[in-house]
């Protein structure tokens, strides 16, 4: 009973409308830094969260890979701090500290006691004007070979670890920024002169390209000093363009086969999407969750507990600041052919265009995204965090604040949505299909598949 009562109040507060207060102020420094300061008192920490926007998506083909080495090479020393400091300086003080890049940002936060405000700030203002000061050719190697063993380790020795690459190199032509993985190839990592990675930092490394969040248990008025003290001074870069959307076509179906060291054949489905913060966008992105999200979803209900057929199903949608993808993947029980899976997919995807969704799998998906939306919020730091977000959303769409506007484009979303974006993207023609099959077992794949190179 207790079950049933819950649900219900589950599905009734898909009714209310929540609403994200989250106080901030925004300013930019004269160098072009953009600064966004959140109090929060509850706890006495405060996080250091800069974004610089360029990733994989700024590189040009022949010199990939170079925003995830500075995300590396950022570790490394700069002018004022040596060689692991930047680690042992924060962890001394009872810190924690990450980084990450993607196709079109790379972010770093510190979550530290309040009163080492000044220690996080000072430790990212000197490696953002004085990385290069410190960058000898011994470091730009060592953390080169660093980045090329963890491609071995993460893609090349990984079971179905290519697919991704494989995917996006058809997916993109040769010259889109999303044709190569974010991890760049051996080739141009082995390739890139000392040089090429210096003039790479800086174009993208300079205060008119990078967002600055402090969020915490911290006072604006001592904050603003300490963040003109360490980043007044330093020097603008030339201007970085906006970037430009790139969405390609494919007119025909792209059947791929990759043989691996895999004991289950997998099953990879992939559309052109949209980009991020497009108006489809959050349409894909609950289509997606219908699909595969929880054992009443669309895929795992009937592949995987009605037929049987399939020991695991996902999808998602995937927006980036250029393009978007919207994929399905599947492995294959044992005896079963990824022809099999494939045409259970498209009767599902098919039912969902011809039948739509019903009122309780929408309901029930908007109310999972805004729990989850809300639940990343309660930490003030870290990846997803609120000074995370701030910056994700100044950086992105010029407005730290958009959480509730966000939120109103999923709360928009309605069943004729699904219905015409599942018509509209999920194509029977115009989408790459990859299989990866165990070494020598090429029966498995789906009809019509080419080996791939």
């Amino acid at each position: 009973m207790f079950k049933y009562l819950l649900s219900f109040l589950i599905m009734a507060s898909s009714m209310a409308i929540t609403q994200v207060k989250i106080k901030y102020e925004k300013y930019v420094l004269p160098n072009g830094l953009n600064v966004i300061l959140h109090e929060d008192h509850s706890v006495p920490i405060v996080s250091v969260n800069l974004w610089y926007h360029v990733g994989s998506g700024r590189e040009v083909q022949g010199k990939s890979g170079f925003a995830h080495l500075f995300e590396h090479m950022m570790f490394q020393g700069s002018k004022n701090i040596a060689k692991g400091d930047h680690f042992k300086h924060l962890q001394d003080a009872g810190g924690t500290l990450n980084g990450s890049t993607n196709t079109d940002r790379t972010n770093y936060w510190e979550i530290v006691p309040s009163n080492f405000l000044e220690l996080a700030l000072y430790l990212e203002s000197d490696r953002m004007g004085f990385l290069l000061d410190a960058l000898t050719q011994d470091k730009l190697d060592n953390q080169r070979d660093v980045v090329k063993n963890e491609r071995r380790q993460n893609y090349e020795n990984q079971p179905y670890g290519l697919a991704d690459k494989t995917i996006n190199e058809t997916l993109y032509p040769p010259d889109h920024p999303y044709h190569w993985l974010t991890i760049g190839t051996q080739e141009d990592l082995t390739n890139a002169s000392k040089e090429d990675v210096m003039q790479f930092f800086r174009s993208y490394y300079t205060t008119n390209n990078a967002s600055l969040c402090i969020g915490g248990d911290f006072t604006p008025k001592a904050a603003k000093e300490l963040v003109k003290k360490y980043f007044g001074e330093l020097p603008a870069g030339s201007k970085v363009e906006k970037v430009k959307a790139w969405m390609p076509t494919l007119n025909e179906n792209k059947y791929l086969v990759m043989e691996d060291r895999v004991q289950l054949p997998r099953l990879y489905l992939t559309w052109h999407a949209v980009p991020q913060f497009a108006k489809d966008e959050p349409v894909l992105d609950i289509l997606s969750e219908i699909l595969s999200s929880g054992k009443n979803s669309r895929l795992y209900k009937s592949l995987v507990y009605e037929k049987q057929i399939a020991q695991d199903v996902s999808s998602y949608n995937s927006g980036g600041e250029i393009a978007g993808a919207f994929a399905i993947t599947a492995t294959a029980k044992p005896g079963i052919t990824l022809k099999q899976l494939e045409d259970e997919i498209y009767k599902e995807i098919e039912k969902i265009k011809l039948e739509g969704i019903t009122k309780r799998e929408l309901d029930r998906v908007k109310n999972d995204h805004e729990a989850s939306f809300i639940y990343r919020l309660q930490s003030v730091g870290g990846f997803g965090g609120k000074t995370d977000q701030l910056n994700a959303y100044n950086v992105f769409v010029g407005d730290p604040g958009y959480f509730n506007k966000d939120l109103e484009r999923y709360k928009k979303v309605s069943k004729k949505d699904i219905n015409e974006a599942a018509a509209k993207y999920l194509k029977q023609n115009g989408k790459v299909i990859l299989s990866v099959v165990p070494n020598g077992r090429l029966d498995l794949q789906t009809k019509g598949s080419e080996e791939s190179k």
